[in-house]
């Protein structure tokens, strides 16, 4: 049974969020605030943590840190903070999702399926396969309803990235990096040009997207269509 750690200092959400989750399979551990939550996090090594970021004895973002300078498995920030700046600082500090409060409960269980997925997949060095799409990680090949797809390096570098990373929205500056480098952070207008192109390439109507999400002002989120 995969097991879930929240650490909110609100009673009411965590009594609603374990109900929910005991009801879906997960095994629970809570924590009222950040020193709890950092010393049940080293206890228990959760699956997964549930991570408010209004907390009593710490800031949120500050834990966020503290846990990414070892802990290695999903985090997913539930807040409400809703501005652009608090959610892209989270998920640059490390988060792999983030979710303003009130949230659907439906979308919040679907959140914490493709975190899980994704670091399942990440253990070993999978054949990603999303729907029509087959991303072979080993051969460095893309198929489209088992037809090899032509894509550039970039492109190809690119796909691989949202494949592995499916569900969790990543920053416009995470991307640049990883892809082109740290001297390409702030070349927002050539990201943009590559996701057209790829989208292009892999979506039926690259003008409405079910792969490459935008996540507006931030970044985007790759989407598994058996997901949706």
């Amino acid at each position: 049974m995969q097991q879930i750690l929240l650490i909110d200092d609100e009673s009411q959400i965590r009594k609603l969020l374990e109900v929910t989750l005991r009801s879906n399979g997960y095994k629970v551990i809570h924590a009222e605030n950040a020193n709890d939550g950092l010393t049940a996090a080293a206890a228990y090594s959760p699956d997964l943590i549930m991570l408010d970021l209004g907390l009593p004895d710490s800031d949120g973002q500050s834990l966020l840190i503290k846990l990414r300078e070892w802990f290695t498995k999903p985090i997913v920030v539930l807040s409400v903070q809703h501005g652009e700046n608090a959610i892209i600082r989270a998920l640059d500090n490390g988060a792999n999702d983030y979710m303003v409060k009130p949230f659907r409960t439906g979308e919040l269980l679907a959140r914490i399926r493709s975190a899980l997925r994704n670091a399942s997949l990440e253990k070993s060095t999978p054949v990603l396969e999303c729907a029509d799409l087959k991303i072979d990680l080993a051969s460095r090949t893309i198929k489209k309803n088992n037809e090899l797809l032509k894509l550039t390096a970039t492109q190809y570098s690119l796909l691989a990235l949202f494949g592995k990373n499916e569900g969790k929205v990543l920053t416009h500056q995470y991307i640049l990096r990883e892809v082109w480098g740290e001297s390409y952070v702030d070349q927002l207008q050539y990201l943009r040009v590559f996701v057209a192109q790829l989208r292009k390439k892999i979506e039926k109507d690259a003008n409405y997207p079910e792969y490459i999400i935008t996540e507006s002002g931030i970044g985007y989120r790759f989407i598994a269509k058996e997901a949706v």
